[in-house]
């Protein structure tokens, strides 16, 4: 699994066995999923290109920096929203494209409903957020929506990942690199990561 990277960090440990835990309400579930988000930012953007620029001190003139690129977030809806905020706030001035997709409970395969996104994809480093990759299709479709809008430079960040979504992300969109928290086991019979930790829309929304 190549272009996996599994985000190592005791704190993330810690939220995401609270992420994990049933008896984790869906306020609590949301406080520590902006969390856990806000510890994954720095590794997700590690790489951003910067400009140096001049700036004046209290004291003197130095050198500072800014990020080169424009970034837009991209969180697959519903659940992506969940992750959105701690983004912001890290990067205010990023531009937020939305993608809406569920998966069809029989077939497991996804069925788009909505997509909005800024312009000149192209130009811009696009993280597409999203808090499960379990059969990797919803993800391979959201990234297929961005190609087609022109966008090259694209990364997923999701928390929890299945080797089965993650294969299949390798196999139809190698460019891409994938940022997760956790790699876990297996998918059951109905597409559902285990351990996993549930639904995360239902969990985030108390739609359960």
């Amino acid at each position: 699994m190549k272009n996996l990277r599994v985000i190592e960090h005791p704190l993330i440990k810690r939220d995401l066995s609270l992420l994990r835990d049933r008896t984790t309400t869906s306020e609590d579930f949301r406080i520590v999923l902006k969390r856990l988000t806000s510890l994954m930012v720095y590794e997700v953007t590690r790489d951003l290109k910067l400009r140096s620029q001049e700036l004046e001190t209290p004291l003197e003139r130095t050198q500072g920096y800014a990020t080169a690129e424009e970034l837009i977030l991209v969180p697959v809806l519903r659940a992506g929203l969940g992750m959105l905020e701690s983004y912001l706030a890290f990067i205010p001035n990023a531009k937020v494209g939305h993608i809406g997709l569920y998966r069809d409970e029989t077939t497991l395969k996804p069925v788009d409903y909505y997509a909005k996104f800024p312009r000149d994809l192209s130009k811009s480093v696009v993280i597409l957020i999203d808090p499960m990759l379990a059969t990797g299709g919803s993800a391979s479709a959201a990234i297929q929506y961005l190609k087609q809008k022109e966008a090259k430079n694209i990364r997923l960040n999701c928390v929890v990942a299945a080797p089965e979504g993650v294969a299949l992300l390798e196999k139809e969109h190698p460019d891409v690199p994938i940022f997760a928290a956790v790699l876990d086991r297996q998918l059951n019979s109905r597409g559902y990561i285990m351990p996993g930790l549930g639904d995360a829309g239902d969990r985030i929304f108390g739609t359960l």
